[in-house]
């Protein structure tokens, strides 16, 4: 990308790469600046901040003590941090610690047991009751919902889709997975009223495929690898230089 100058101040150029360098340090806020004006708003604030170092410079400023502490600790911030980025960046993984690391942690990588379920809400037990009857007698399970219930899936049939333990409120997450496909339970209770529950499939828990799951476990291994070279460098670094924790 040509790297425009968009000003000139005391003989130094601000340029795109300024421009841009200002909105990535901004962040989320980033966007209300993007259009035209925006822009120039924050090509006048480059401006003054280099009119504020040219200023700076001509009451010397550089040279006052205050100015040279500041400076040397955040030259020695900026060396750790480069240092620690060095230590970290230099760690990788290969396919092999990849697939090792995964062998051993499956448990993190199982797939959650999942539930696929519709329901029918109404406001007593007496309605779902009468409703229930109804299904009973032969009105299908989708039709009964968009007929009667007061959720906002009665039009989709009643239907929730694939959900897990948990997402539910108690009441009806636990007798979601007491249920065996096919079964409707009912009424059920919860602080939302009453519900007649029809499962459509569940899915227990498993163990998940290495390929499915290869770039997190890649992302977990790394992590795990530099977070051990971090306490293999501590220990070395501490029979080198003495420290004493007071």
């Amino acid at each position: 990308m040509e790297n425009k100058i968009l000003a000139v101040v005391d003989g130094r150029n601000i340029t795109d790469a300024d421009l841009y360098e200002l909105l990535q340090s901004i962040g989320q806020g980033a966007s209300q600046f993007q259009s035209p004006e925006g822009q120039k708003q924050l090509v006048n604030e480059l401006v003054m901040q280099e009119l504020l170092y040219s200023d700076a410079l001509s009451q010397d400023f550089d040279k006052e003590p205050a100015y040279l502490q500041a400076l040397e600790r955040m030259k020695k911030s900026l060396l750790k941090q480069y240092a620690m980025n060095k230590l970290l960046t230099a760690v990788h993984v290969s396919a092999e610690e990849v697939k090792a690391y995964y062998e051993a942690h499956k448990d993190a990588f199982k797939t959650p047991e999942t539930a696929s379920a519709s329901h029918i809400l109404v406001a007593t037990e007496d309605e779902a009751t009468h409703i229930l009857t109804e299904i009973q007698n032969g009105l299908a399970f989708d039709e009964a919902a968009k007929k009667y219930s007061t959720c906002p899936s009665s039009a989709q049939g009643g239907a929730l889709g694939e959900f897990t333990r948990g997402r539910m409120v108690p009441e009806f997450d636990k007798a979601v997975f007491a249920m065996t496909p096919g079964e409707i339970a009912g009424p059920i209770q919860t602080q939302f009223g009453y519900h007649l529950i029809q499962l459509d499939q569940l899915v227990k828990e498993g163990e998940a495929d290495f390929e499915a799951v290869k770039a997190k476990a890649s992302e977990q291994c790394l992590l795990a690898k530099r977070q051990d070279i971090y306490i293999q460098k501590q220990e070395e670094l501490q029979k080198i230089y003495n420290v004493e924790i007071k």
